[in-house]
């Protein structure tokens, strides 16, 4: 009995490792989190590669950058809990460790010179989220540009253009955040966009749950882009660098200024 019961323990816990589905970021390229890729299965090779600047591939500092890539019907999901095929979405994400109150977290975000919008479709290139909860903080582009969508209970509280289209197609952007994640009136964010303060917020960011930073491509409302022979859903290609999360500013934007 007690074999069988620690062979029970031990598949449980193998089953959860293998669902938990690591990927590590090279100190090149991130530091400061630990990453699991989005959602327990579905996820496609082609999904997130590190890739290197000798390949010619774009990178913001040293010498490695993390490519994300999503083609039409690339839905993963949680056996039993969540499922994008299901639900109009698509996506390949890594999602950090959790954590509470204040942080500071860096990135810098590429797109390239061939990127394909797929507005209507809601895209979101870096977000905030709750664990078991909503997202508070994402990064959203459209046919506009890139905004910081502030939201509580999935109900967008305010957005705020950080950048245009053509100031990211083709060139680096640095984003830094400093937040205090928490449900009291205590809470703040502060948005930075190369250097320069974009957004500020002061009031609760979150409902109390514990938040978490996931950053790739992640498409919601997917039947809003008609497919047919004449417009054929658009493969997208983001590049991330310097994903940095810390105690303090110098600590996640060393590299760069």
């Amino acid at each position: 009995m007690k074999k069988i019961l620690g062979y029970l323990i031990f598949s449980l816990f193998l089953c959860n490792n293998l669902n938990a589905n690591p990927f590590s970021l090279p100190k090149d390229v991130g530091s400061g989190n630990s990453y699991t890729k989005s959602l327990g299965s579905g996820f496609k090779k082609h999904g997130v590669k590190i890739v290197k600047e000798k390949d010619g591939f774009p990178v913001r500092a040293g010498k490695k950058s993390v490519r994300f890539e999503v083609r039409f019907g690339d839905c993963g999901y949680d056996i039993g809990k969540w499922n994008d095929c299901k639900e109009d979405r698509q996506r390949h994400e890594l999602s950090g460790r959790d954590f509470k109150g204040k942080k500071w977290v860096a990135f810098s975000i590429y797109l390239p010179e061939d990127f394909k919008n797929v507005d209507p479709v809601k895209l979101a290139m870096g977000q905030f989220h709750q664990r078991k909860g909503s997202p508070t903080l994402m990064f959203q582009f459209n046919r506009y540009g890139y905004y910081a969508d502030r939201q509580l209970f999935n109900t967008t509280q305010q957005m705020v253009k950080l950048l245009d289209i053509e100031d990211m197609i083709g060139k680096w952007n640095d984003i830094l955040i400093h937040g205090n994640f928490t449900k009291k009136e205590s809470g703040f964010y502060k948005v930075w966009v190369n250097n320069e303060l974009k957004y500020k917020y002061s009031g609760a960011t979150t409902s109390g749950k514990p938040s978490y930073f996931k950053f790739g491509i992640y498409q919601t409302h997917v039947s809003r882009y008609r497919v047919s022979e004449s417009r054929t859903y658009p493969t997208q290609v983001v590049f991330f660098d310097e994903i940095r999360h810390g105690k303090n500013r110098e600590k996640v934007v060393g590299n760069l200024y």
